[in-house]
């Protein structure tokens, strides 16, 4: 691909992204290391068998080299670059690994009702490990919402859910989008977007990542400091304290091909 063909592509997709709050890369990961994601998630859950495999969250990041080394790949990089900026930070990440048959759902939502950031200046880039589709409880994305205000959260504990809340305003579901990916797909989403999905009741698992990117101008705004799963990934370290990047340890830690340069 050329330069110039690469750039028209940049601009349609932050084009598409600022008119719809969402925008969906294709093959931007290659097989061997969506491979090496499957391993990843498979030892994250023995290392973790208490937590539900929805839940493999951002406390795990900071002693981990594999994740660093994925949510640092350069390819990513290169899109959330495009959303915020070159100099960038890693708030969190989250695997949402949902089994088959008993897989939970998430409710509608926008990420900025959560997120202790100042400025809201964040982009989540969705990566899919499985197929992802409506029959296993793909991401589904209500287009344009993200113009709107924030809106307040209310518990919900009548369905077992990721996040026990929901957005406290109706939802017009007639207008949600599925995200249907395959691995190694990336959607890229608003933090003010309204967005869920349903459960898993099909045979086949759907197991995605979030990387939530930030600025290094945004500051996290936690009283943990610094944030468990906050690392300087790009350029100026900006106004955050980080986690030291972790070293790998053969026979502690996930192997992986790019093991080498993480010791």
């Amino acid at each position: 691909m050329t330069s110039v063909a690469k750039s028209e592509i940049s601009a349609d997709a932050v084009e598409a992204f600022e008119r719809d709050g969402y925008v969906i890369f294709r093959n931007v990961l290659d097989q061997d290391l969506i491979n090496e994601v499957n391993g990843h998630v498979e030892w994250l859950q023995a290392c973790h068998p208490e937590v539900r495999p929805e839940q493999l969250g951002h406390v795990f990041v900071r002693n981990d080299p594999f994740w660093l080394r994925l949510v640092s790949d350069p390819s990513l990089l290169e899109i959330a670059s495009l959303f915020v900026g070159p100099d960038l930070a890693l708030f969190a990440s989250h695997y949402i690994s949902k089994p088959p048959y008993s897989g939970q759902p998430v409710l509608w939502h926008q990420d900025a009702a959560f997120w202790p950031l100042d400025p809201m200046n964040v982009v989540t880039l969705w990566l899919a490990v499985d197929h992802s589709t409506p029959q296993n409880g793909c991401v589904r994305v209500v287009p344009g919402s993200h113009l709107g205000p924030t809106a307040e959260l209310r518990d919900n504990l009548d369905v077992e859910s990721v996040l026990g809340k929901e957005i406290a305003v109706e939802v017009d579901e007639s207008q949600a989008v599925d995200m249907v990916l395959a691995p190694g797909d990336v959607e890229v989403h608003h933090p003010n977007i309204v967005h869920g999905s349903t459960a898993n009741t099909s045979p086949n698992r759907r197991c995605g990542l979030t990387i939530r990117y930030i600025p290094t101008s945004t500051r996290i705004t936690d009283p943990e400091v610094p944030y468990p799963s906050a690392f300087h990934l790009q350029g100026s370290p900006g106004t955050n304290s980080y986690q030291p990047r972790p070293r790998y340890v053969e026979g502690r830690d996930f192997p992986f091909a790019d093991s080498a340069r993480w010791t």
